[in-house]
């Protein structure tokens, strides 16, 4: 992977796919810098949600006066699941190999693994799946509530991921604290007018 791999900023990457060059661990982006690109990967995964919402649209059920009404549970159940799978190919992706998604490119971050190397397939499908925990718990939580009017309260369970780092010793988010990940700050891209090395 070292050779012809291209790094979180557009450049090759270190000696044995590590991020930095001299072999140093990078460090951590800022919990504020973090949280920033958290709201707009949040923006942007919404649009899928919307999207995708448009597209099985056909699965809702009108009433009489015109109304829409919640689809029925398959169609739900089959727009989570397009949803989930949609979403998950995009971030694995992105977080593998040395890419990253635009909020991350937008606050100069990469994602890496504990030893400052580009994160393999099964940490980035770890990562991804771990981030979905608030959410599960939320909607299991928001099941049993709902019959008492209650299902309002499931939605505290929606931030478990992310207020993990008020408990974690790094201020890890949970889902990098599982799959054993980084979200860390980016070598800054060279500069354009910057003399490119002789070759030697």
């Amino acid at each position: 992977m070292s050779h012809g791999s291209l790094g979180a900023a557009g450049r090759p990457l270190g000696t044995a796919g590590r991020l930095t060059p001299d072999g140093r661990r990078p460090p951590l982006a800022s919990l504020k810098r973090r949280y920033a690109a958290l709201a707009y990967e949040g923006l942007l995964l919404s649009a899928v949600v919307l999207l995708t919402g448009f597209l099985t649209l056909p699965a809702t059920r009108a009433t009489a006066s015109g109304s829409l009404t919640l689809p029925p549970l398959p169609a739900r159940v089959f727009t989570f699941c397009l949803v989930f799978a949609i979403a998950g190919l995009y971030f694995i992706w992105c977080w593998t190999g040395g890419r990253r998604t635009l909020p991350m490119k937008t606050w100069r971050m990469a994602v890496v693994g504990a030893d400052g190397r580009v994160v393999e397939a099964r940490a980035a499908v770890t990562r991804y799946v771990s981030a979905w925990i608030g959410p599960l718990i939320a909607l299991i939580t928001y099941e049993f509530l709902q019959p008492h009017n209650l299902g309002v309260h499931a939605a505290w369970w929606l931030a478990l991921g992310y207020a993990w780092p008020a408990f974690d010793p790094e201020r890890q988010f949970l889902h990098d604290r599982l799959a054993g990940t980084r979200l860390v700050i980016a070598p800054a891209p060279p500069l354009s007018g910057a003399p490119s090395p002789r070759p030697r």
